[in-house]
């Protein structure tokens, strides 16, 4: 006679191990900009990556490394640079959102250890259906080459 609890360790054998979907967003060839001086501030950049079926929306960033990170597009009215932040950053399937100096990018405030030029800090982006997305940001003067 075969018991209950047996079939059902026997089941869960032959089943094997669960194996976790690959990540379809990623973030690549992040840097954060090194600034003169002690400022309380920097500015991020990276390629965010849409590898998935369809789209993703970034809702928010953080990092270790720094007390607060959001998303922010810098913009041209007019003659004026204007900033402000942005709460959702749509990417559709196989798209690429840049992150680069002048247009959208991450703002960085009070860092929580010190920039140097090579060190490596961590990034972690929200997704709109609560997925985490990890990535690295590189700090340097200029951006890391393609």
């Amino acid at each position: 006679m075969i018991t209950k609890p047996f079939v059902c360790v026997l089941l869960a054998a032959l089943a094997g191990p669960a194996v976790a979907a690959p990540a379809c967003v990623s973030v690549e060839q992040g840097w954060v900009r090194l600034t003169p001086g002690a400022m309380r501030m920097a500015a991020g950049f990276a390629r965010i990556r849409n590898g998935c079926a369809s789209e993703v929306v970034v809702v928010g960033a953080g990092s270790k490394a720094f007390a607060d990170v959001s998303l922010h597009e810098t913009t041209v009215v007019q003659g004026v640079s204007r900033m402000r932040e942005i709460e959702r950053l749509p990417i559709a399937a196989g798209a690429v959102a840049e992150l680069k100096p002048g247009g959208l990018h991450l703002m960085l405030m009070q860092p929580e250890v010190p920039l140097a030029e090579g060190a490596r800090l961590p990034l972690r982006l929200s997704l709109e259906d609560g997925t985490k997305v990890d990535g690295t940001l590189q700090a340097g003067r200029e951006a890391p080459a393609r």
